[in-house]
Parts: structure tokens; C-alpha cells; sequence
């Protein structure tokens, strides 16, 4: 049929007439609508996601170099550790674990602003719970936060001296009574010097960390001589707030380390000496001469006691029970029997008397050359000589007066 008014024309562009074709037109526009609707919320959702990914992208970036930080001085008292070799980083890393900061990060990025933050050495620190890493420098840095230092020297005994004056000088359970006090929340702890004598006189010794070698004859010893010369002097570090045996086994273990790095028990073969021997051997040299005649004081002993079968006539063995540093006897102290009479008694006192450092060791392990039997302290400075007979000697004593040595 020919439709040349174009009444059923639908061709692009125009539009057709008649009530379907009306409304056929207005769902296409309504699907338009919901077209464009769809659209514009899929673009605002992904306006929503890619700006959500900007916020927290921008914030995990700020959080770069953020660390957890607690506020002011602290408060209460922890006592941490500073072990040998730590950086400062493992330092704070302790703090952390015992809660003193709020993180490693704080105490580390403080301690960059202190140049002086390399001079914490190995030990004890007194520091307070919940510290600024700013707080915590400074803390650790101040000399009163150290706490736990013993020194021990050698010729060093167990128990107090009579000093020349009438007083009193510290013995090393005295010094450990004193370096195990610290004000820990506001009280001061200490163990008390009493404590440790008993602990020392009866604790099981193999508890305490005595080596195995010395055991025997440290435990035929007097109680209050069981420990006697088995603590090398050194510097020591111990607990605030441990008790009494506890205190004791840090610096026996701690000694033990160090004899055997002095050569025992191995270098006292050959010797004709016990390992214990060895070591009373040194604590009489460190008690009668100066370290650079340690050598030939022991070769005195090793020729008395092997060679000669003199007594060993040594003053610091007639001082050593009485509680005297000097090296000068009386008559009436040399005619007091005792097992460490070395007038009266033949060979080596039943157990050290001093502690004797690695150098007064290695001079028992290996004595000098010589055929000596006597020696005096003959010059100012503590040096000895040495005789072989005893009318070198007495020349040597009168020499030893006009120089003043005694």
C-alpha cells in the first residue's frame, strides 16, 4: 500500500503518530532515565572507592616514622639489664619488653638527639614503668641510675680488715651487701651482709656455681672459708632485689668463667699442684709481692714446699685468720697455732687467702726460673728481693731499711 502522506512512517528522526507509538516513546524515555541514574551512581561508587583509597593510601604514608610514645617521667621502678655487645636499638627493645616505653622506635629516635648515649655500659639499671623515650634517655644517662656494681680486688678477702686506724675495712660480702641496694618504689632493698655470710658458710656449693675441681677442698674448709679466693677480681654486676644466694651464684658463675679462662683446671697439670693448690699458690703471691715479681714468688713456694720441705714462713698466712692486711707479724702471732701457721705448718695453707687476679694465676701456672728460698720487700715501691741462702737475705733486709722500705 502506497503511503505517500507517510502516516505509518517510522524511520529515524520522525516521529510516529497513534496512541502505541505514544507510548512506546515514554518507556524509552524512562529507560533513558534509568540509564543516566544507573550511571551516575556507578560513577559516584567509584568516586566513593578511588577516594577512600586516597584517604587511607595518605594516611598509611603519614603513619611512616610514627611510633607509639607514653607521656612524662614515668612512674614505680623497673630495673632492666644492659648486656654486653647491646646497641641501642636492643636496648630498647628491653625497655620495650618490660614495658619502660611504649616502643623501641621512642627510646631509639630519642637517644639519636644524645652523642652521649654510647657511654651506657654493660649492667644494671634502675629506670620507672611507662617512660617517654625523651624521659628514658635521660634516665639511663644520669650515674645514679646504675645500680648492682661490685668491684672486686685483687688480694681482696671474704671478710672485713682491721685498718691501721681502728676501722673497719669492707671484705667482698660486705661490698656484694652493699652493691645489692637500690630504692625500688620508694623503699630501699638490700641484702643484708649477715645474709650472705650464712648463705655463703652453708648453700650447697655445686648450687652456687663452684667449679667442680674446687668443691672437694673448698668444702673441708672452715664454713666461713669455703669460698675464699674463688672470686677473681673483676667488676661484677648484680640484681637489686634478688636474694642472698641468688646474689652469690651471679658472681661465683660469673668468677668461674674467669678462672678457667686463667688456665684452671688444665694448666695446673704438671705443676705437681692440684688445681686448688694452684690457686692458694696465687692468692700468696698476690698477698706477699707486686705483679711484676708474682713469677718468682711462686717459684719460692714451688721450691720451699717441693725442694727445700721449709715451711713457708709467709706473714699474710699468720694475718690472713686474724683479720690483718698488713704483711708485718709479731712474735706472739707466729707462736699461734692454726692450720694457717705457715711457721708452724708444713706445705700450703688448707685454702687461699686473697683473691688472686689472672696475672697471680698464670705466675702459679708457670713460676720463674730460680733457685730461690727467700725474698723481702726491699724498695719503696713494693719490689722484692731474692735469695737463695740466708745470708743474702739478711743483707738484703738491711738494705731493704737503710732504702726504708720498711
Amino acid at each position: 500500500m502506497s503511503d505517500d502522506l507517510g502516516l505509518f512512517s517510522d524511520d529515524a528522526g520522525e516521529r510516529p503518530y497513534g496512541r502505541r507509538s505514544a507510548r512506546h516513546d515514554r518507556q524509552r524515555v524512562r529507560r533513558r532515565r534509568r540509564r543516566r541514574w544507573v550511571t551516575a551512581l556507578a560513577g559516584l561508587f567509584v568516586l566513593v572507592l578511588v577516594g577512600g583509597g586516597v584517604v587511607y593510601g595518605a594516611s598509611q604514608l603519614l603513619k611512616i616514622g610514627s611510633f607509639e610514645d607514653y607521656e612524662g617521667a614515668g612512674e614505680g621502678s623497673v630495673v632492666i639489664e644492659v648486656k654486653s655487645g647491646d646497641t641501642t636499638s636492643a636496648i630498647g627493645s628491653t625497655m620495650r619488653q618490660q614495658d619502660v616505653v611504649a616502643s623501641t622506635k621512642a627510646f631509639t629516635q630519642a637517644a639519636e638527639q644524645s652523642k652521649d648515649i654510647a657511654s651506657v655500659q654493660p649492667g644494671f639499671y634502675l629506670m620507672k614503668s611507662r617512660m617517654s623515650g625523651a624521659a628514658a634517655v635521660e634516665r639511663i644517662l644520669d650515674p645514679s641510675a646504675k645500680v648492682g656494681a661490685l668491684e672486686i680486688r685483687g688480694g681482696m678477702r671474704l671478710e672485713d680488715q682491721a685498718a691501721p686506724n681502728g676501722e673497719r675495712t669492707p671484705g667482698i660480702l660486705s661490698l656484694l651487701a652493699e652493691a645489692s641496694c637500690a630504692e625500688i618504689d620508694g623503699q630501699e632493698q638490700c641484702v643484708s651482709s649477715e645474709e650472705l655470710h650464712r648463705v655463703a658458710e652453708t648453700a650447697d656449693l655445686a648450687a652456687l656455681g663452684v667449679p667442680e675441681w674446687a668443691i672437694g677442698p673448698a668444702s673441708q674448709a672452715e664454713p666461713k672459708r669455703r669460698l675464699e679466693g674463688l672470686l677473681m677480681p673483676g667488676l661484677y654486676d648484680v640484681k637489686p632485689g634478688e636474694n642472698a644466694e641468688e646474689l652469690l651464684r651471679s658472681v661465683v658463675e660469673s668468677s668461674a668463667a674467669q678462672l678457667e679462662v686463667a688456665g684452671l683446671p688444665q694448666a695446673a697439670e704438671g705443676t705437681g699442684f692440684t688445681p686448688y693448690e694452684v690457686l692458694t699458690i696465687a692468692s700468696l703471691a698476690q698477698s706477699e709481692g707486686i705483679a711484676k715479681d708474682f713469677e718468682k714468688v711462686t717459684r719460692v713456694v714451688y721450691n720451699r714446699v717441693n725442694e727445700a720441705q721449709m715451711p713457708l714462713q709467709f706473714d699474710s698466712t699468720i694475718n690472713y685468720p686474724l683479720d690483718k692486711p698488713t704483711l708485718l707479724t709479731n712474735r706472739e702471732d707466729r707462736e699461734r697455732p692454726g692450720p694457717y701457721n705457715s711457721y708452724q705448718n708444713q706445705g700450703l695453707p688448707p685454702t687461699p687467702i686473697s683473691s688472686a687476679s689472672k696475672e697471680a694465676v698464670t705466675a702459679a701456672e708457670k713460676p720463674a726460673e730460680g733457685s730461690w728460698v727467700y725474698f723481702v720487700k726491699c724498695y719503696q715501691d713494693g719490689t722484692s728481693c731474692f735469695s737463695d741462702t740466708m745470708e743474702q737475705h739478711q743483707a738484703a733486709i738491711r738494705e731493704a731499711r737503710e732504702r726504708g722500705a720498711f
